[in-house]
């Protein structure tokens, strides 16, 4: 790290502290060259995914929006809220794991059903006859009975 004092290079790390919830790490540093002390902060770069929706615009991934939908398949039923937070921190950390900076909208309503179905099968159901856009009982007929062979 740079020092910005006189500009040498090298310095050592005297101190590292986690802050803000273990975001970020505090880094009490020393220069080599003129033994003055600074501050730097390392956090985790994350980058955009951006969400490419069925017709074709863009918009950046809304980790709430996601949120919002999977409670409201879950609306009445004993799904707790940790459980739907939790199974939002998933596919978030999927969907950055996966290097892809463009994600088919497709492909994160598909994450949520499989993780709908292992919360819940009505919340599963329901989530699926939005998303898949059901226009009959027979679509939804053909969807249970996916759900019992399983």
């Amino acid at each position: 790290m740079k020092c910005p004092f006189c500009g040498q290079p090298e310095s050592k790390v005297i101190d590292s502290r986690p802050t803000d919830e273990g975001t970020r790490i505090r880094r009490r540093r020393e220069c080599l060259e003129c033994a003055r002390r600074f501050t730097t902060y390392e956090i985790v770069e994350s980058l955009p995914i951006v969400v490419v929706k069925k017709d074709s615009s863009r918009e950046l991934f809304d980790r709430q929006k996601l949120f919002n939908g999977m409670l409201r398949a879950c609306q009445k039923r004993p799904v707790p809220l940790e459980v739907l937070e939790r199974a939002v921190d998933e596919i978030e950390a999927q969907l950055q794991n996966s290097l892809e900076r463009e994600v088919p909208a497709t492909k994160i309503g598909e994450y949520a059903m499989e993780k709908l179905r292992n919360i819940d099968e009505i919340a599963y159901v329901r989530f699926a006859s939005v998303y898949r856009q059901f226009k009959d009982i027979s679509s939804f007929h053909d969807e249970i009975s996916k759900l019992l062979d399983k």
